[in-house]
């Protein structure tokens, strides 16, 4: 097992290193030239408008400790298990976990990587390789240990009886980043559900003061009163888990119907939608924003973007259809997410046209293909006619792009930057979308242009003549449409 202080070299310095030498960046790494593309960014400086104050951290003295708290992520070492793939799979899969432990708040002090078959049961590293990382702990000043795998119960407890300091897993970690991101009530209702989840299997306690099994005198220590059973307190906080997710998944629910409705709204009016989807940070908002100029939140940050947003766009020749971003996903996201968000995610799933869009400047794209492609067709989204949009081509190595572009059937090279791509980016979906098939011959008095109008915004007109009687069109409609043009039909 080898330390890696690399990693402390990451995304922070980097964008120091941006801060101190790009007049574009302000001095907390946040871009500050207003290029038009991403429009008004007052989330982000709202976001950033709280900073950690250094030096003020609590050390962390119980680790068995009963109450959930609020995860304090500020010193970490990280540390991975690798037991299939190559060590650049390995270290890849480290650096991702230094980026969402930043992104979390925490400085990233160290990362070891340990080659093993398969995880130690008991404390997951293995009980000698544990006491290595603890002495790495000791050494860097860490108050945090977080893990690269979603660890069991047990593993958790005993790896923390060996190092003494929290540990944290890739889940939690996560589930921590989406409390802080979530704005909208939604967003927090389902990274709450989320996390109550998660949490019900990993409730612990030992010792007298778990027991309420007994009141009165004998909870003194006298025998009066000991006779029948009472609720211990981990079942009292069972229930109360219980009582509060069956909560928040009837809120869910209610929610779910008015999106539902919004939704058939759009089927009815026989609007087309696209949905934009990918591993997180590839550029999503970015792309959305360049596209409508939505002025959505964008930042050089995973998991910047957790709740939903739609908009109206229109293609060169005049039809109406509607942009969607959506949250990112990451390598194993936890099912947790998957199911709290899986109302959201069936944005995809409804959509007309998948706009993939991938990090062309990434050094493993194809692995976040494939991850984005597992958490789609758990959502029912793998039906979908889905079109590669590899962004960030201005920083892109060339021969990953070509490598891109030739291995999947619908791929695009863009860049949200530059704008470079993107006229050929909206030939491609005013291409792909779903056009009116069924064709009329209507007769319409002049007295009805509105009826003309939705003619020319919702379907394709064919051939117009104006004559005495109105206005004699050949067009393509929808079903919507062709039933208000039915008394005008020849």
């Amino acid at each position: 097992m080898a330390a890696r202080p690399d990693l402390l070299d990451g995304r922070a310095a980097a964008l120091a290193a941006e801060a101190d030498h790009d007049p574009r960046y302000d001095s907390d790494g946040f871009l500050i030239e207003d290029s038009g593309a991403d429009g008004d960014q007052f989330d982000r400086q709202e976001r950033a408008a709280l900073r950690r104050v250094a030096g003020l951290s609590t050390e962390l003295q119980d680790v068995t400790e009963v109450e959930y708290r609020q995860l304090r992520l500020e010193r970490v070492v990280l540390a991975g298990v690798w037991g299939d793939g190559t060590a650049l799979d390995a270290e890849n899969s480290l650096r991702e976990l230094s980026a969402l432990a930043e992104t979390a708040g925490s400085t990233v002090l160290a990362g070891v990587l340990q080659r093993r078959q398969k995880p130690d049961p008991g404390t997951w590293m293995g009980s000698g390789k544990a006491q290595e990382l603890r002495d790495i702990v000791i050494a860097e000043g860490a108050d945090t240990v977080v893990a690269d795998a979603e660890l069991t119960p047990s593993q958790r407890r005993g790896l923390e009886d060996v190092v003494k300091v929290k540990v944290i897993d890739r889940t939690a970690l996560i589930l921590d980043i989406f409390a802080q991101h979530a704005k909208s009530k939604e967003g927090k209702a389902q990274v709450e559900l989320a996390q109550l989840q998660y949490l019900l299997p990993r409730l612990r306690g030992w010792g007298e003061s778990m027991s309420r099994q007994a009141g009165g005198q004998a909870a003194g220590g006298q025998g009066m009163g000991s006779r029948g059973p009472g609720e211990t307190k981990i079942e009292l906080d069972r229930r109360r888990i219980n009582t509060r997710i069956s909560k928040l998944k009837h809120e869910l629910t209610g929610m779910k119907t008015m999106r539902d409705t919004k939704r058939h709204s759009r089927r009815a009016n026989s609007v087309p939608s696209v949905a934009i989807a990918g591993y997180t940070n590839a550029g999503k908002s970015s792309i959305l924003n360049r596209l409508t100029g939505a002025g959505v939140l964008v930042q050089n940050q995973l998991f910047a973007t957790l709740d939903p947003t739609v908009r109206r766009a229109e293609t060169a020749d005049g039809r109406h259809y509607t942009l969607a971003d959506t949250v990112g996903f990451v390598r194993e996201l936890p099912h947790q997410l998957v199911e709290a968000f899986r109302s959201t995610l069936e944005e995809v799933a409804d959509s007309d046209l998948l706009l993939h869009v991938v990090d062309g400047s990434h050094p493993d794209p194809e692995s976040q293909i494939s991850a984005v492609r597992e958490v789609l067709a758990d959502v029912g989204a793998h039906d979908v006619k889905e079109v590669i949009v590899v962004n960030k081509a201005d920083v892109a190595d060339p021969e990953v792009l070509d490598r891109l572009l030739r291995g999947e059937k619908h791929a695009i090279a863009v860049s949200a930057r530059t704008g470079s791509g993107f006229a050929e980016l909206l030939e491609l979906i005013a291409a792909e979308l779903p056009r009116p098939q069924i064709r009329i011959e209507v007769l319409l008095p002049y007295d009805r242009g509105d009826l003309l109008s939705s003619l020319h915004e919702e379907g394709e007109v064919l051939d117009t003549e104006h004559t005495a009687e109105g206005t004699h069109v050949h067009a393509k409609v929808t079903p919507t449409l062709q039933a208000e043009l039915a008394a005008y039909v020849l």
